[in-house]
């Protein structure tokens, strides 16, 4: 049964694009399909990490909106981040699913349980991963993500009464 989440942000959770103002101010765009999901999938009981290589105070606000406890900025080593993570929480790697879209999401996708990419992952990405989603990143491809899972660990019928 997959127990944590990982998420990448941009390209996953976002389209990939950053758009900046004239003063320099950064945005990017969430899928509220992607957060109810999330924020359902933690009503389960179940665990969420975002693990980006960049930094951006957007995405800590959007990890506090959602609920998202362990949020990992900035890092170049996704693996062992994640290492970390599921070592902190006590679980195993074949509890893990993660998503990603680019070369640096390789080796962490190489480790976990379940693998995912959205549908515009990268070739090289989408050549090593357990599933590419239909949908796009930025455009419900986590939540696409948490429903396959959701099925697998046979818990469709607790996740719908968990929406409010």
């Amino acid at each position: 049964m997959i127990k944590l989440l990982v998420l990448d942000v941009d390209g996953c959770l976002s389209d990939g694009g950053l758009t900046y103002s004239s003063d320099g101010v950064e945005s990017k765009t969430f899928n509220v399909k992607d957060g109810l999901g999330i924020t359902t999938w933690i009503k389960l009981g179940h665990q969420v990490a975002i693990i980006t290589g960049r930094k951006s105070e957007i995405v800590k606000r959007r990890a506090q909106e959602l609920g998202i406890q362990n949020l990992h900025q900035g890092i170049k080593d996704k693996d062992r981040v994640i290492k970390e993570i599921i070592n902190s929480l006590g679980l195993h790697m074949f509890e893990v699913a993660a998503i990603g879209d680019d070369l640096n999401d390789y080796n962490m996708l190489k480790l976990v349980g379940r693998s995912f990419t959205p549908a515009d992952g990268v070739k090289e990405i989408q050549e090593i991963v357990d599933t590419t989603l239909i949908n796009k990143g930025g455009e419900g491809a986590v939540r696409e993500m948490i429903d396959i899972i959701v099925t697998q660990n046979d818990q469709k019928d607790s996740f719908i009464p968990c929406v409010d």
